[in-house]
């Protein structure tokens, strides 16, 4: 009994928590939070994906490329849809306003086309490290077949 005792105060003392294995409603929880998280980091990918094809094709002379720009363009032009991958569903979910993000690639879309000298090397789809996201083949095909 004694032995008991000191060491469950030897747990509330130490800082540390142990969790019930058998704690059903925490496991439930943890499980819905990690579920919430992937899916929001494949929303943003998707969010991401469309954004840089969008900037990447927008100059496009090319068949495919016209097509890829022209998807992205529709995907985050459309409004009340219903799917959930949808541009405002995406927004909405991630906790940004989908008209600002619209309205900044327009213009930016815009002077893109007409040769503004201090965008043509701009893409804020590029990463600091010149380096583009290494799942974007992937999604692309995602998207495509969507």
């Amino acid at each position: 009994m004694r032995e008991k005792a000191i060491s469950e105060r030897l747990l509330l003392t130490s800082a540390l928590v142990f969790v019930d294995p058998a704690d059903s409603e925490l496991l439930k929880s943890l499980l819905k939070k990690t579920i919430r998280e992937g899916e929001e980091r494949l929303m943003l990918a998707v969010l991401e994906d469309a954004i840089e094809y969008f900037q990447e094709y927008v100059l496009a002379e090319d068949k495919k490329g016209k097509e890829l720009f022209k998807e992205a363009e529709e995907w985050i032009l459309e409004k009340d849809s219903d799917w959930i991958f949808s541009f405002e569903n995406i927004c909405e979910l991630l906790r940004l306003d989908p008209n600002y993000i619209r309205q900044g690639l327009l213009r930016w879309k815009e002077a893109k086309r007409k040769g503004s000298p201090k965008d043509k090397n701009y893409s804020p789809a590029t990463r600091k490290n010149g380096k583009k996201s290494a799942s974007i083949d992937a999604r692309s095909k995602f998207m495509l077949s969507s």
